[in-house]
This record gives structure tokens, sequence and C-alpha cells, in this order.
């Protein structure tokens, strides 16, 4: 992981065409998000965005660095530039930036002293799970040790990644024009999939609800959804299981991430992270990795196929809501006993300290 640059400090300003309201930015820039895949981190610069923070993610040897994406030179994006896997170059004057957001090189000035006002502001960065993770605003401010920023990182847990027998699967991202609360709302719905998931894996005649009752934790709340709704691919021979229960395991992780545990039988298990990283108040990029202990065998294409069908279902549900906000008022939209994790969610992002509406 990066070193942070000794000049790094938060600037005072938020992002330029901010589309969260100041109190609520300030709030989830303190939180961690993943904002690239690690596989797709090469000699390139890759361009990410968070909290409408441009962002540039590159590799440095064996480092990852994320930096503000504008060369401190003319402003134009680093992520236009070139790499080579140790540095990258602008591409307006070939200015070159190396660990921790350094600039290394003036092309144009090879013998002189390079001025500190030339470093990038960086950010950290953590690998984990195949995603390179970042906060804006650790605890609200830099601490000047970047050894505590990592050793008190908030990344969420996901269940068995590293357990024996699991297989790991990194799945391409997703790109949603709906705001990451709406996103992270569905994901934990268990309403919609007799509705919205009959050509993926529901039952269109299995609508029914069981009761269930969300848990309060520290990071959010937890729910075990037993029902008989099924979670293999329609068409495969076992889809139906007929008499076994499901139990799904949701675990939330506020504001935006969440893990999904499905008990398959035979003690199979699926575990599903819904990483809703919020590009801006109306767009969200989804990570989602993957780990299960059975079908090990199965060419990992075929998940990422299936898991992007089951997610572009939601997405275009998402994408149609109405406000595009997510109302925390519960008085604004109606509720029934099955959108019990909708509202402990929503209580949840209330007690976070955020606004009404959540954006502007």
């Amino acid at each position: 992981m990066a070193p942070m640059s000794p000049s790094m400090h938060a600037p005072d300003t938020l992002p330029r065409n901010c589309t969260f309201e100041p109190d609520d930015w300030a709030i989830l820039a303190r939180f961690w998000y993943p904002v690239a895949l690690e596989r797709d981190v090469g000699d390139r610069p890759v361009a990410a965005m968070l909290l409408d923070e441009p962002l540039v993610v590159y590799r440095a040897g064996e480092d990852i660095v994320i930096a503000h994406d504008l060369c401190p030179h003319r402003g134009v994006p680093l992520s236009l530039g070139s790499g080579d896997g140790g540095s990258i170059a602008c591409a307006y004057h070939g200015f070159r930036f190396g660990a921790a957001g350094r600039c290394v090189r003036i092309p144009a000035h090879p013998d002189h002293a390079i001025p500190s006002k030339m470093h990038l502001r960086t950010y950290p960065a953590i690998r984990r799970y195949g995603l390179i993770w970042t906060c804006l605003r650790p605890d609200g401010q830099w601490p000047d040790d970047a050894t505590a920023i990592m050793a008190n990182a908030d990344i969420p847990l996901m269940p068995h990644w590293q357990d024996a027998g699991f297989q790991q699967i990194v799945c391409p991202s997703i790109d949603i024009h709906g705001f990451a609360g709406r996103q992270m709302e569905g994901f934990l719905d268990v309403a919609h999939f007799a509705f919205v998931h009959t050509a993926t894996f529901a039952d269109p005649d299995n609508p029914v609800v069981p009761g269930y009752r969300p848990v309060r934790t520290d990071r959010g709340f937890e729910v075990e959804y037993r029902s008989t709704v099924g979670n293999y691919p329609i068409g495969r021979v076992d889809h139906g299981r007929p008499g076994f229960e499901w139990l799904r395991h949701f675990r939330t992780h506020l504001p935006f991430t969440a893990t999904l545990t499905v008990h398959f039988p035979d003690d199979g298990r699926l575990v599903i992270m819904n990483a809703a990283s919020p590009v801006s108040a109306r767009e969200t990029r989804l990570f989602a990795p993957i780990c299960r202990n059975f079908d090990t065998d199965l060419p990992v294409q075929d998940v990422y196929d299936f898991n992007r069908r089951v997610f572009e279902e939601d997405k275009a549900i998402v994408e149609a809501q109405k406000p595009e906000c997510l109302p925390l008022d519960p008085r604004l939209e109606a509720h029934v006993p099955a959108d019990r994790s909708s509202i402990a969610y929503r209580r949840g992002l209330r007690e976070l300290g955020l606004s009404r509406f959540f954006i502007s």
C-alpha cells in the first residue's frame, strides 16, 4: 500500500460541482469505499470518481497510489497520461509522478530541484477482496501517521473470503445512474424477488415474505431471512429443491456496503458483497466480490454473466425510482412489514447525521 505524502492536507473546499449537501458530504467522506478493481490497475493510470472527487489510481512499483486527478502544473487530468508501472506522466508537459504522489521529473528542467508544490494530493489506498479502497477524510482530518490511518481503516468484513475451500471471484464493476442509498436498499429488500428477478432465480408464484427482524450491530444491522425462495439459476436441474428452507444472512456496514451469505443445500455457502461506491449523489459504481465453496470448477465467466444479469435487473428499478434521493423521513413514503430492513437502513443513515432528503 502506498505511503502518504508528508505534505498531504485536506482541502478546505468541497469538490467542484459537488452534488451533495455540504454537511452530508463531510459525513460520507469519513467512510471507506472501493474505487477500482486491483486487477485493472496496471501500467496505465485509471480514472475514478468518489463523492464528486476526481481520482487517479496508479502503480508505483509494489505500491498503489490514489491521488487527485489533476496535474498541479496546468490542471490536466493525469488519467489522460501514460504509465510504466512505476510512475505516471502527464499528457500535457510530461511531468512524472511516482510513489506517494511525488513529482520525480520535470522534462523541461531535468536538472532543477522539484518544488514541493508539484507533489500530488494523495489518499490512503488499501487492497481488500480484490478491490482498491480509499477514504477522502479519515476521521475528518489528515493524521500525520499514515500507519495509523491504515490500522484504523474501517473496511467492511466479508465472511469466508479467506476460508479454506472457498473460491474468490472479483466481478467486474457495474455503473448505475442512481443514488448509492437507493441501490443499497434494493439489495437488502427481500420482497422484490418474485417481481424483479424472475428471469434469473426467483419464483413469480412465491411472493410471500415470512417474518424477520433486523438486529442492530455497531456498524449497522444484521438480518437472518428464511424462506423457500431458491437461489439457483433458473433452468438448472436442481433449481427447485422442494422443501428446502433457504437462509439469507444480510450484514450491513453503513453507509453503502452490505454482505449477503446464502446457505445452500449440502452446506454450500455463497457470499456476495454489495459495495455501492458513490461516484456522486446521482451515480453509483457497484463492486461485488463473491466467494463460494461449491461449483468451484465452473467457468468464472459464467459467474460474471449471471451476477451482472441479477444486478442489471435491480439497476433498471433503481434508475427509475422517484425521488432519486433516499427519503430518510419515514413519513415521506408508505411502508409494510416486509420493509423492516429498509426501515432499519434508513434509521441507521439518519443516526449518522445525514439530512432528511440526503442529497440536494
